[in-house]
């Protein structure tokens, strides 16, 4: 089979005015970039979002992450080609960015695989319309002007020693997680300890997803936490006055992406918070767009249900024109297996003992997500390594549960796929239930209480143990009156636990906090437990070394 660029690359995109007008979108309602990219405008955004309709909404989460592979945006895009070519259903997808961090380095991107891919899968890979760019570039300029106020003026006495911003970049380079700037004479600003972080860790990349408009994006810019001052006060953007500057560099930013899968469905690709950082989802703006243009929209929640499907129901739902219909749970026999093992060696040979014993994480997951009181289907993403017998197996074990499920395998057939995914997934929506979701937490449940609730209820967690730092920080949110706001636990995304080691369902574990940070301008307490850096490294061999470019601009490598 052909690599995923070699189809991608394979594949005659339509004019994205085509693909716009099935979506009943004008020319004039986009900003086009080249034939087969464009960027919705503002006047087009206002209009549509005043339609009362509102299609069905498919949340696509998966088991926890495993080096085995899990395919979810794989089977996300899959599966709204299916509906789109098998079903006659007027779909749309909306997903995340991909950060350029993990395209050089270990993770790759995020547009599919195989046969189940957006295109022009090279552009959203690297630049695509500019997005991380110009976040890039918003991050270091509020930076660069908060340092001037120190060397400028300062006349809030501002702590050059209790600045919270970070400046940020796109690439995975793990030199700059803590340095020193303005070293040197005095005329090189005023010498203190600075860090950075990728740029889809930092609080604007959050801002950027959440913002409904222009107006409301400069309002959260305003609210960013700067730092605090000598007297212990706290400087928000808004008092420095900076709020409208960037909100001018990120104001094209916010209009969402349009592009295409290679069955030409429309796919909103914009906006990229990580889910073991922030809350892991694409922009509030893009799947709203999504929602009154369509029927039927499939959007991904990032890393397994514990991270960016509990933060995606809990938090991103509720800033969006409506909640999830129903929720599929993406699953691998090979992953399930690495559970149980631990190790990539036999995955490829048949164990149905290590399957059953590692379905208990795809069990808690599915069943964590019907704790919403949502429909769940479950997608067994086959490879061609999987045996009759483990399918069959893990399909006795998914029913056993009262959960449908199906196997898929759209990276390899496309839409050729059996149309049974298709089938279940609308008989799924056309009986969800109308209530509203049950959520882990109420709106004014405490912070403490909020983290014990996902700890135990999501996680399976015994208990929470507080660093001194976090029962500092607590202390102080309770102090300035923000100890009520929405959770977002960063944690490793590869176990229920903070632990990345503890693989399965471990239950009765301690979740330690470290440290609780106020993103005041996103509106949520960014919860670190375990060990989380928001600047990743590189691995021995970045995908880097494997990626070129011919004479004629045409690129190889990218997977």
């Amino acid at each position: 089979m052909k690599s995923d660029i070699e189809i991608a690359q394979a594949t005659v995109a339509q004019q994205i005015e085509k693909i716009a007008a099935k979506l009943n979108l004008q020319p004039e309602d986009l900003e086009v970039y080249g034939r087969d990219k464009a960027k919705i405008t503002w006047p087009a955004i206002k209009r549509i979002r005043q339609n009362k309709k509102l299609g069905k909404l498919i949340l696509v989460t998966s088991i926890s992450p495993t080096p085995a592979g899990e395919g979810k945006s794989t089977i996300t895009i899959g599966l709204a080609d299916a509906l789109q070519e098998q079903k006659h259903q007027r779909v749309a997808i909306a997903l995340r960015e991909p950060s350029m961090g993990p395209v050089f380095g270990l993770k790759g991107g995020a547009t599919g695989g195989g046969r189940a891919q957006i295109i022009p899968m090279e552009d959203i890979n690297l630049h695509f319309t500019g997005d991380m760019h110009a976040l890039t570039s918003a991050i270091d300029t509020l930076a660069a002007l908060v340092d001037n106020y120190l060397y400028q003026d300062n006349s809030l006495q501002l702590d050059p020693n209790r600045i919270l911003l970070k400046r940020g970049l796109d690439v995975n380079d793990r030199t700059l997680r803590n340095i020193t700037i303005g070293q040197g004479s005095r005329f090189n600003g005023v010498e203190r300890t600075d860090h950075f972080a990728i740029t889809v860790a930092n609080e604007l990349m959050a801002i950027l997803c959440l913002a409904s408009d222009i107006d409301d994006l400069k309002r959260r810019i305003g609210e960013m936490l700067v730092g605090y001052t000598v007297n212990d006060e706290p400087v928000y953007v808004k008092q420095l006055h900076f709020e409208g500057a960037i909100a001018a560099l990120l104001s094209k930013a916010l209009e969402p992406n349009l592009v295409q899968t290679l069955y030409h469905v429309p796919a909103f690709v914009h906006g990229g918070p990580f889910a073991n950082i922030a809350h892991g989802a694409n922009s509030i703006l893009a799947t709203d767009l999504a929602m009154h243009l369509s029927d039927v929209v499939l959007t991904e929640a990032g890393f397994g249900a514990d991270l960016g499907g509990q933060k995606f129901m809990d938090f991103v739902s509720q800033h969006l024109d409506k909640e999830p219909d129903a929720v599929v749970v993406v699953a691998t026999v090979r992953a399930l297996k690495y559970q149980a093992e631990q190790s990539t060696d036999r995955l490829d040979q048949e164990n149905i003992a290590s399957l059953k014993a590692g379905f208990a994480n795809l069990k808690r997951h599915m069943n964590n997500m019907r704790h919403y009181g949502l429909p769940v289907i479950v997608l067994i993403n086959e490879f061609a390594t999987d045996t009759e017998q483990e399918l069959s197996v893990l399909r006795q074990l998914i029913e056993a549960e009262g959960v449908e499920c199906a196997v898929v395998n759209y990276h390899d057939r496309g839409t050729n796929s059996s149309t049974e995914a298709a089938d279940k997934v609308l008989e799924l929506l056309n009986h969800a239930p109308q209530a509203a979701i049950k959520r882990t937490y109420a709106d004014n449940d405490p912070v403490e209480v909020k983290i014990d609730k996902i700890a135990k209820q999501i996680y399976g967690a015994g208990q929470v143990e507080y660093s001194d730092l976090a029962k500092q920080q607590l202390a102080h949110l309770r102090h300035l009156g923000k100890d009520k706001l929405p959770v977002i636990i960063a944690k490793t995304q590869f176990s229920f636990s903070d632990d990345k080691k503890v693989l399965g369902a471990p239950s009765g574990f301690t979740l330690h906090v470290r440290s609780l940070q106020l993103k005041n301008g996103a509106g949520f307490i960014v919860v670190t437990t375990g060990h989380v850096l928001s600047m990743p490294g590189l691995p021995k061999h970045p995908a880097a070394l494997d990626i070129d470019v011919d004479n004629n601009g045409k690129i190889s490598g990218l997977f």
